[in-house]
């Protein structure tokens, strides 16, 4: 079997973010797939301070990476006989260029969790300032490099693979769709009591899109339905004036656990109009047997069973039109159907049996 190394952010005991649970699956896929044969080097992030830093950022040497840091690579590729290298971020653009010029024999396979091009171009238009511009410019030179070095490119969607090549002028080799690991309590169907209150939960972290969407919804949407809605995320504590008003909205902002809010709520809001990647709320929201009311960004990666999860939105009118709508059909607390979906599509089994058949093809 080929000795595997895997390059990540440091991975999390108690991940957060989409992201952060993305890499700690990916880890455990690849662990299970190669077992000792695999070798782990993580990265510590580490903030971008004085003009030098800002300088060898344009040159791909930040979320962890600098001249050491690689050279240590190098030499961990060179000890432990390493024949093919998993990169889990094409932000580290600078190592995947520099490893294939030193290695070309070993295999190089970048896993983009977004096209970070997109996504940063999009931070930036929501706020126009150097940093912002900065911070776009050296996503997109490192992950030029990623693009142009890697021998396989894994997205998680069509979209994210056609937006590569027209980016870049290369399309993604292989897709592996959005997979979480399972937090569905195993002792659920015995022990969990629903609550009496009907809710809808927004679930998502305080960056821009999610922040862009819900403040949309609560404007637009929110005086027209009759429903409680719960947000849960990090970060949106400090929207609570702006969120919260005729007593419709409640924003809980960061839990210890979403299983009990996911297994609570009626149904999910999903109103994200930008974006990259896929969305980790529309995955976990069917791994607790729950229905989805989002938009066309929102369903983007699960477009080939978008009319099965839920009600597609664009406008307000629409959302008020679906949301009714849920509160009538829906009548299971938790639906095995969605479950099912997720099992056979998002689940931690599913992503390293495609882990394994794209590592091990040629």
């Amino acid at each position: 079997m080929s000795n595997v190394l895997l390059i990540t952010n440091k991975l999390q005991k108690y991940p957060s973010g989409g992201r952060q649970l993305l890499c700690n699956l990916n880890h455990d896929a690849l662990q299970q797939i190669y077992e000792e044969s695999l070798f782990l080097f993580e990265l510590s992030h580490r903030r971008i301070q004085g003009l030098i830093s800002i300088m060898n950022a344009f040159q791909g040497y930040f979320d962890g990476l600098d001249a050491n840091v690689i050279l240590a690579v190098l030499l961990k590729i060179e000890s432990k006989n390493i024949d093919k290298v998993f990169v889990d971020g094409s932000n580290l653009g600078a190592v995947v260029k520099i490893i294939k010029n030193q290695f070309p024999q070993v295999e190089i396979c970048t896993f983009f969790h977004n096209v970070e091009e997109k996504f940063f171009l999009g931070a930036f238009r929501q706020n126009i300032r150097f940093r912002s511009l900065a911070v776009l410019i050296v996503n997109y030179l490192s992950e030029r490099k990623s693009v142009k070095y890697s021998d396989k490119i894994i997205c998680l969607n069509e979209r994210d693979s056609l937006l590569l090549h027209k980016v870049y002028g290369r399309k993604a080799t292989h897709i592996s769709a959005m997979a979480l690991s399972d937090k569905l309590p195993t002792d659920f169907a015995n022990n969990f009591k629903p609550s009496r209150e009907r809710f809808a939960l927004f679930v998502g972290g305080d960056f821009y899109a999610n922040r862009e969407g819900i403040l949309w919804f609560v404007k637009n949407v929110v005086p027209c339905i009759d429903i409680k809605i719960y947000i849960v995320g990090r970060g949106f504590e400090k929207l609570r004036n702006e969120l919260e008003g005729d007593n419709k909205v409640v924003v809980v902002g960061v839990v210890d656990s979403l299983s009990e809010w996911y297994l609570n709520a009626q149904f999910v809001i999903a109103p994200i109009f930008d974006g990259s990647g896929m969305k980790t709320k529309v995955a976990e929201a069917l791994m607790f047997g729950k229905k989805i009311v989002g938009t066309e960004e929102a369903f983007t990666g699960y477009e080939d069973i978008a009319n099965r999860i839920g009600w597609l939105c664009e406008s307000a009118e629409q959302f008020v039109n679906a949301i009714k709508t849920a509160q009538n059909v829906i009548t299971l607390n938790f639906d095995p159907s969605l479950r099912a979906i997720y099992e056979e599509k998002y689940s931690f089994s599913a992503s390293k049996a495609r882990f394994a058949r794209i590592l091990r093809s040629q």
